[in-house]
C-alpha cells in the first residue's frame, strides 16, 4: 500500500499524518506545498469527493490575511485562490494509490481502515 500525503512541513498535522504512516511501515510520497503549487486535477479530484468548503480552512490565517472571510466565489475561483496560496486548504490532504481512498484533514480513524489496523 502506498499513500500520497499533500501539505506543509510546518503544519502539525501534516507532520502527525506522515509520522502515523511511518509508525505502520506504509511507503509515503509527500508533496510539500511550500515547494510545489497544488495540482488543479488533484485538487479536483478531493473537491469532486468532499466539495470546495469542505477543503477550505475558514479558521486558519491565510484566510483572514487574504481577506476572504466575507467574499464569495465560484468554485472555479476558489480553486485558482487555492493554487496560489495553499494555506487556504484544511491539511494534510491525503489519498490512497491504488485504493481511491480520500482524506481532508487529520482523519487517523479512515487511515486506520487503509491499513486494516
Amino acid at each position: 500500500m502506498e499513500v500520497q500525503i499533500f501539505g506543509v512541513k510546518k503544519s502539525a498535522d501534516t507532520r502527525k499524518a506522515l509520522r502515523f504512516f511511518a509508525e505502520r511501515r506504509v511507503r509515503t510520497h509527500f508533496v510539500d506545498f511550500d515547494e510545489r503549487a497544488p495540482a488543479l486535477g488533484e485538487l479536483r479530484r478531493f473537491v469532486q469527493k468532499y466539495g470546495i468548503e469542505a477543503l477550505i480552512d475558514r479558521e486558519g490565517n491565510a484566510f483572514t490575511e487574504m481577506g476572504l472571510r466575507y467574499a464569495t466565489y465560484s468554485e472555479q475561483r476558489m480553486l485558482e485562490k487555492i493554487m496560489e496560496e495553499p494555506r487556504l486548504l484544511r491539511l494534510p490532504l491525503a489519498r490512497q494509490i491504488g485504493g481511491g481512498g480520500l482524506t481532508v484533514g487529520l482523519a487517523e480513524s479512515e487511515w486506520k481502515g487503509w491499513v486494516g489496523k
